[in-house]
């Protein structure tokens, strides 16, 4: 293998050259003499064998070259850095906590499945357990660095994994006028009756799923719905995973619409600190796809 010849200190010196605007503040911000600053530059530009800056007064300007290599090395530290804090995490060994956000819509029996799967293989990792709802997930990550996020959103700069497929239907309690109806729903015939709706928990809410009648009724989570609807109050759009045993026993009945009876959407696991996830995270993303694996299995 071919070792490098310019190292990582000679391109962060050419950055603060740049990003300063001239070898005397490089010099100040790195905390090195400007003669230093100097003679790192100008040996690089003696090994790739043609300049980077040109001098303009008082000013170094890159050259053509330069704007691209300049571009490349920036891409080159970051990763170098990356790195070093991926040593660090693994070095640590597993996290003293995992900071999970998981939108409402996930399936609650596969999740608290792969918890109780990691609980005796955590080594005494603490989880801290936080529900929102379709863009509050991700306004979480943009917050700050949550280890593992399953939502049905994937904000751009995020790594993510498929993890289970989300079916919603539409449901009303058993004694519901809605249930009484000979064929298919229509939208117009639903849109006579209050429609429960839950609450995006993001600061710019969105009405996912909402028919835009004016008898709506906004709740903030579906436990909250699903009890709304369980007693003859509405109709809603709730996920089948969650509500199995309620149409089982004949609290809740499906309806059958004339279209869009059921809703379908890929949910992903999001990891909030990309390479640097630790290992304790990585061992429940392993149980949860199992667990959900199990899911998809029983369907």
């Amino acid at each position: 293998m071919k070792a490098p010849r310019v190292t990582l200190e000679q391109w962060r010196v050419l950055q603060a050259v740049v990003d300063k605007g001239g070898f005397a503040q490089a010099a100040e911000a790195l905390h090195k003499s400007q003669s230093s600053i100097s003679y790192t530059v100008a040996k690089l530009q003696e090994q790739l064998g043609y300049p980077l800056l040109t001098i303009d007064g008082r000013k170094a300007k890159l050259t053509e070259r330069g704007e691209v290599l300049l571009r490349r090395s920036r891409h080159l530290l970051q990763e170098a850095i990356d790195l070093e804090e991926l040593a660090h995490t693994l070095g640590q060994g597993w996290e003293p906590e995992i900071e999970l956000v998981v939108d409402e819509a996930f399936p609650t029996p596969a999740l608290l499945r792969a918890l109780k799967a990691f609980e005796p293989q955590s080594q005494g990792t603490l989880v801290q357990l936080r529900e929102e709802v379709l863009s509050g997930a991700v306004e979480v990550l943009a917050e700050g660095s949550p280890d593992l996020v399953l939502s049905g959103i994937v904000p751009k700069g995020y790594l993510a994994d498929p993890i289970v497929d989300v079916e919603m239907i539409a449901v009303a309690a058993s004694n519901h006028v809605l249930c009484r109806e000979d064929g298919p729903i229509s939208n117009e015939r639903l849109k006579q009756e209050l429609q429960v709706v839950i609450r995006d928990s993001g600061s710019n809410s969105r009405d996912e799923g909402w028919l835009g009648a004016d008898r709506r009724w906004t709740v903030s989570s579906v436990q909250s719905a699903l009890e709304v609807v369980a007693s003859g109050i509405g109709f809603a759009w709730l996920p089948k995973a969650d509500l199995m045993q309620d149409l089982e026993n004949g609290r809740l009945k499906r309806l059958t619409l004339e279209s869009g009876g059921e809703r379908n959407f890929h949910m992903y696991a999001i990891f909030g600190k990309g390479e640097r996830t630790g290992p304790a995270t990585r061992l429940f993303v392993e149980l949860l796809q199992q667990s959900c694996a199990q899911c998809s299995a029983h369907k």
